[in-house]
């Protein structure tokens, strides 16, 4: 599985979710993760979670993945969530290591707020969504950087909200160890197969 960081801002506007949008746009063949910084918006045709029509899905800085599998034919939308949830875990376990603890429910993450008024809250930290193609599972999972530009109607925090030491190096640092995680975890299954006797 290939692993490319971007250096550029690119907006997120759902269109990335489609299949091969790693190989047309920078020639990527094979299953892959793709991570970058940047603003979300997405387009109201690129929204892929019926739950979602209609919703606004935005903010002005987060940090993307989207990642591809070819590696199943047809593409399995089952296992396109399994391994939607392994990634987030992963996401956890990093974040856990420079001490955030975070609460997962489903494919999101959250994290306590305060609030004066409301007592303590929690916080939506991530927005991800995974889906398929004929002959490709694709998920998109995001960490908010920065509240602005985040809806209104949900409770949001960011990177930035729970620490000021996360500057643009160590969010890109962490980027690379969650993405080198999740390959080590998906070889290390494909190595226990291989040495697994089945009946």
């Amino acid at each position: 599985m290939k692993y490319l960081r971007l250096n550029e801002n690119l907006l997120y506007d759902g269109s990335q979710i489609e299949p091969q949008w790693a190989f047309r746009t920078f020639k990527i063949k094979d299953s892959n993760i793709v991570s970058w910084m940047g603003p979300m918006n997405i387009k109201q045709e690129n929204i892929v979670d019926y739950e979602d029509k209609g919703k606004h899905i935005k903010g002005n800085e987060l940090l993307h993945f989207i990642i591809e599998h070819f590696d199943t034919q047809p593409a399995d939308i089952r296992l396109c969530y399994h391994r939607q949830r392994l990634f987030i875990m992963i996401v956890q376990d990093n974040l856990e290591k420079i001490n955030i603890k975070t609460l997962r429910h489903g494919d999101d993450l959250y994290y306590p707020i305060s609030n004066s008024k409301k007592g303590e809250l929690m916080g939506k930290l991530s927005v991800s969504i995974a889906t398929c193609s004929i002959n490709s599972m694709k998920i998109h999972f995001a960490l908010n950087i920065v509240s602005e530009g985040t809806p209104s109607d949900v409770e949001i925090t960011s990177l930035k909200d729970i620490s000021n030491n996360f500057v643009r190096e160590k969010i890109l640092q962490m980027a690379d160890n969650i993405c080198k995680d999740y390959i080590n975890e998906l070889y290390s299954i494909e190595k226990d197969i291989t040495k697994t006797k089945v009946f």
